[in-house]
């Protein structure tokens, strides 16, 4: 606004007249009342004869200037001089006196502005309180402008001025949204339709724009509220139009909704390199132009981030980067290139100080990279990159690596906000970049020790042919606890064992590992299938019960959960060709015999290992040879969109092509099971049935004399001679001739002989007493006792199997012939 109201018209009623002045056209007092004098302090002389101009205290406002221009009359509060010096505030009404010549004299009259006493002194030193709103509106701090039906400034106050940057007399007169004659300030051209709106509609109409001025470094952000001000008969004369910076709160808001978007765009993975790239992406698309993320090296290694030395160069690996100009030109590096910055860069003071730190290059900061790293010097010179903002990326107290964000199409630098922004985002995808770590790492612990539990293709016994597949769930939903196992047995038997445990992670890998192997102990004693899984339940139980060594029991987020597993457990005799299966809630196997027919066994169907006291029961079946048996984990058969039904009948199509290799028979399954993503482990352990013939089996039943020990020597030395294996005679008839001798003398009839030709020579004597062996080292002159220590230097294995009549006592002896 000008810098006092101006009302055109006659004077308010009850001013006095004695307070006049005379003036020509050309600002000469010509006359001038005693009042008058009397009121400036000056003698008549002293002011007639004199230039008005010198009388005043400040220009008269633009206004009042024009309406002496354009012949006008007018009223305003001015400042006057006083004689000794003082201001003096008066209401000055100017009225024109033509003359012939179209310019004439002015008479003018002043009073002073009313005034408000003093209590108890009858002083007056208040304005009155339309004096006050105009030195209010003039000293308003928020800048105002005035504009006419034609849309022309026609007063302003000074913050507006101000924040133009112009004195008021090259604004008036301007259309709104101008700052000079033809000069429209861009980003302000929506003033011209909210303008019309309010002549329009005679309402208030407000409008944010962004405004750049040219002297400044970056944009503003600014809020226009738009007034009519209306007559004492409602019509809208003019229009006030306020103005009110809202950088900082656009800003502010810009930056939560960074932060807010960023919390959903960073860490939707548990992918190391893909957070890294969700940090560098959110950087490009709001604020910078080119984005770096380098992770310690170390910190990618199963050993984990090393406290950051003070003298020693560190090494990055390149995790991500992104730019707003295709391929990423700017970069030096490459995704997963190994490097490092010189001392004292920027990147390494941040990692150094551990806190985000701006960077401008200037002409002395290019002249230092030049002479400490000339690839990337040549990368600033040629993109133009002149602001940098290197960020740590710290999480749990530990600094896992650095972000880098760089602008050279963005002509702004960063300032303190962009600052405090990138160490945000930083500080809120380190947490999700060492989530991703730990999650590699515990996955990779976790399929380490999962890998070394499973079969790696070792000598496979020769009752069966195998072939297996495991594959670990998708990443976002962890490792799980199925595993498989094939394990010889005494006779040339097998045993098949597959199992799922419950939950996901290294718990669950743990758990695998300690049943894994409690299973192959067991199995080792011979147990049947369902003695066998009783055991196996028993182990569950007592997992589940386990106490911390306060005797504290723990509670499910310290153990993980409860524990529970499935299992399924078969034991395949070659030379019978049956097999015997126990499961403890375990999907039941497949069979597909030779002729191409697939069947599901009918096994009888236990609870789950962890639930105790519920039985198993052992079904046997007659297993034609060259039959394929299949086991496998529910994650198998079951998906995202199918139940286990048609999974089963999927798996029994690729089991009906009994003509292919198993492992071909493996890949099928997997591709036409498993096409796509997967929520949870899958198994499958394939195996292929042989026999052993008569002609590699001689059995003989013995009577129970030790006399005829030396005959059971002959029968056995007379069979390895029909089998070619003279060389391994004297061993195996000094075997026989111990474990028969034992089972004669401490058994009970009837005892046999058994001798089985497969990778290696087996010697059992069975006979019907429960009681069982036991390797002891007998004294200088004890007559007994040194037999079984004889068979167990002598044999590769050695052990004794419970039966339902009685015992077998076996012995695996090497053979030079296979």
């Amino acid at each position: 606004m000008d810098k006092d109201a101006v009302s055109p018209g006659p004077a308010s009623a009850g001013l006095p007249f004695g307070q006049v002045a005379l003036i020509d056209a050309r600002g000469v007092v010509t006359a001038c009342s005693t009042e008058a004098c009397e009121l400036l302090g000056y003698d008549a002389d002293e002011v007639v004869g004199g230039a008005a101009a010198r009388l005043l205290a400040q220009p008269l406002a633009s206004a009042a200037r024009r309406c002496c221009a354009e012949q006008k009359a007018w009223s305003s509060v001015i400042a006057l001089q006083h004689h000794n010096g003082r201001r003096l505030q008066v209401r000055l009404e100017a009225y024109p006196l033509p003359g012939t010549q179209g310019k004439g004299h002015w008479f003018l009259t002043a009073s002073a502005p009313a005034q408000t006493a003093k209590a108890g002194t009858g002083e007056t030193d208040q304005p009155e309180a339309t004096v006050i709103k105009l030195w209010a509106l003039e000293q308003l701090p928020l800048p105002m402008a005035f504009y006419n039906h034609q849309r022309l400034c026609i007063a302003m106050n000074t913050a507006m001025t101000r924040a133009l940057g112009k004195p008021e007399q090259e604004l008036l007169g301007l259309p709104i949204g101008y700052s000079g004659p033809g000069q429209r300030i861009e980003g302000l051209e929506v003033l011209d339709e909210a303008a019309e709106q309010v002549w329009r509609s005679g309402e208030e109409v407000r409008r944010t724009a962004r405004f750049h001025p040219a002297d400044k470094d970056r944009a503003f952000t600014l809020l226009f509220a738009l007034y009519p001000i209306k007559d004492h008969a409602g019509r809208v004369c003019a229009m006030s139009v306020a103005v009110v910076d809202k950088t900082e709160q656009f800003r502010a808001r810009q930056r939560m909704s960074v932060l807010n978007e960023a919390g959903l765009r960073i860490g939707t993975t548990l992918d190391l390199a893909r957070t890294a790239d969700e940090l560098a992406e959110v950087g490009t698309d709001h604020f910078a132009d080119f984005v770096t993320v380098d992770l310690l090296d170390s910190v990618l290694t199963d050993e984990g981030p090393e406290p950051i030395p003070a003298s020693r160069r560190l090494v990055f690996r390149r995790a991500a980067q992104r730019s707003v100009l295709p391929g990423c030109p700017e970069a030096v590096v490459p995704i997963g290139g190994v490097h490092s910055y010189p001392e004292g860069s920027p990147p390494a003071r941040v990692l150094a100080e551990g806190r985000a730190l701006p960077h401008h290059i200037d002409d002395v900061a290019a002249q230092w990279w030049a002479a400490s790293d000339l690839e990337r010097a040549s990368s600033i010179r040629t993109y133009g990159i002149h602001s940098v903002v290197a960020a740590p990326l710290r999480a749990r107290g530990v600094t896992l690596g650095l972000a880098v964000f760089c602008r050279h199409r963005t002509p702004e630098p960063f300032d303190q906000e962009d600052l405090r922004l990138a160490e945000e985002l930083a500080d809120r995808a380190a947490v999700y970049v060492d989530n991703a770590r730990r999650y590699t790492r515990e996955r990779r612990i976790a399929l380490a020790l999962q890998g070394h539990l499973l079969p790696h293709g070792g000598p496979c016994p020769a009752a069966v042919e195998v072939a297996s597949r495991y594959l670990p769930a998708d990443p976002d939903s962890g490792i799980g606890g199925d595993w498989f196992d094939v394990i010889p047995l005494s006779g040339a038997r097998v045993a098949l064992v597959v199992g799922d445990v419950v939950g996901r992670g290294i718990q669950a890998s743990a758990t695998m590992g300690r049943l894994s192997t409690a299973v192959r102990t067991l199995a080792d004693v011979d147990l049947s299938p369902d003695e066998l899984l009783t055991q196996l339940d028993d182990l569950v139980l007592r997992m589940d019960r386990e106490e911390t060594p306060e005797g504290t029991a723990q509670t499910a987020d310290e153990t993980g959960g409860e524990v529970g597993a499935t299992c399924l457990y078969a034991v395949y005799d070659p030379i019978s060709r049956r097999c015997s299966m126990a499961r403890a809630g375990h999907p039941v196997p497949a069979l597909a015999t030779p002729d191409g027919a697939v069947k599901f066994l009918d096994i009888p169907a236990g609870p789950p290992l962890g639930l105790g006291g519920l039985p198993f029961e052992v079904a046997e079946f007659d297993v034609p040879e060259g039959s394929v048996l299949a086991f496998y984990t529910d994650g198998l058969v079951e998906g995202i969109d199918r139940d286990m039904d048609t999974g089963r009948t999927v798996l029994r199509d690729v089991l009906a092509r009994t003509d292919r290799s198993l492992e071909g028979m493996c890949d099928r399954a997997l591709d036409s099971l498993l096409p796509g993503r997967r929520t949870d482990d899958a198994a499958l352990l394939l195996a292929r049935t042989n026999s052993l013939g008569v002609e590699k089996v001689a059995t003989w039943e013995l009577v129970s004399d030790p006399a005829l020990v030396g005959h059971a020597r002959e029968l056995a030395r007379d069979r390895l001679t029909d089998w070619h294996l003279e060389d391994a005679a004297f061993i195996a008839e000094l075997v026989v001739s111990e474990l028969v001798t034992n089972s004669i003398r401490y058994g009970h009839p009837p005892v046999y002989l058994r001798l089985i030709r497969d990778t290696t020579l087996i010697c059992e004597v069975s006979d019907a007493s429960s009681t069982a062996p036991h390797l002891r080292r007998a004294r200088m002159f004890d007559e007994g006792g040194r037999g079984l220590l004889i068979v167990a230097q002598l044999a590769e294995r050695w052990g004794c199997r419970h039966t339902r009549t009685g015992k077998t006592i076996w012995a695996e002896l090497p053979t030079s012939v296979r």
